[in-house]
């Protein structure tokens, strides 16, 4: 007889401890908001962000959810670092790591880059991701195992488009790691994967792209439109949940609509 039940997933995540980063606004609030829907124990994280941060803490609490929000600026390992730990205090330890923190900075041409700028992006988006799985790691060592997800992006594979260059580079930076990192912690039950969103309507293009290079990148997607945030929250509840991915580390699950068939 089949062990499969309507409340299979739900029962899967409940009570499990897990950290969102970058879980604010965009993808990482839809992520956050559907652990907390099935029943886990989940911790926020914000950083420009921090108002919108709280306003999701106070919907979700009301609806009888078990989160809570800590602060952080993810460039600086320092505050990479005092969110885990913060996280793995408040919930009594962890099970699940979403790095999802991240942006593109600014659209900005190889002539016009400077070191600052070099420096910030990679400090944000790829240095902050090794400190939280290095910093997470006893956590979910003592937990017996665990799952990290980390999320990457279409332009890993692509270049992404003019002026994104050191943003695509540093993603494909994580998806590298993703892998390395699968093989690195299989030993610990610590199972490693990646989501790559593809283009996703989030207020991340309405900072980055204009109107007219959305509307041009939907008319080229199989599917026929831009990427929702809750489009992608599929991928991450599979790969955290052991029954679903038990026997899954080292992929990269891409969410674009077909916008890339590798």
């Amino acid at each position: 007889m089949s062990g499969w039940t309507a409340s299979a997933l739900g029962d899967d995540l409940r009570g499990k401890r897990v950290l969102v980063t970058g879980s604010s606004r965009g993808i990482g609030a839809a992520v956050a908001a559907a652990f907390a829907g099935l029943g886990a124990r989940v911790a926020l994280h914000a950083s420009a962000s921090r108002a919108a941060g709280e306003r999701l803490v106070a919907e979700l609490s009301a609806g009888g959810a078990d989160v809570r929000l800590l602060a952080g600026d993810f460039r600086r390992p320092s505050e990479v670092a005092a969110v885990v730990d913060g996280a793995v205090d408040a919930l009594g330890g962890l099970d699940v790591l979403v790095n999802n923190a991240g942006t593109m900075v600014g659209r900005t041409p190889l002539a016009a880059m400077d070191d600052a700028f070099l420096d910030e992006v990679m400090d944000l988006n790829l240095r902050s991701v090794v400190v939280a799985c290095r910093r997470a790691l006893p956590a979910l060592k003592a937990a017996g195992g665990g799952a990290i997800v980390n999320t990457v992006s279409i332009s890993a594979r692509t270049g992404g488009s003019p002026g994104s260059s050191v943003y695509s580079a540093s993603k494909a930076f994580v998806a590298t790691f993703t892998r390395s990192l699968a093989a690195e912690l299989a030993p610990e039950r610590i199972r490693v994967n990646a989501v790559s969103p593809g283009t996703i309507d989030t207020d991340f293009h309405g900072r980055y792209s204009t109107p007219e290079k959305l509307a041009a990148t939907a008319a080229r997607i199989p599917l026929g439109r831009l990427g929702t945030a809750e489009d992608c929250v599929g991928a991450y509840l599979f790969l955290a949940s052991e029954r679903l991915s038990g026997y899954v580390t080292g992929q990269t699950i891409e969410v674009n609509g077909g916008q890339l068939m590798p």
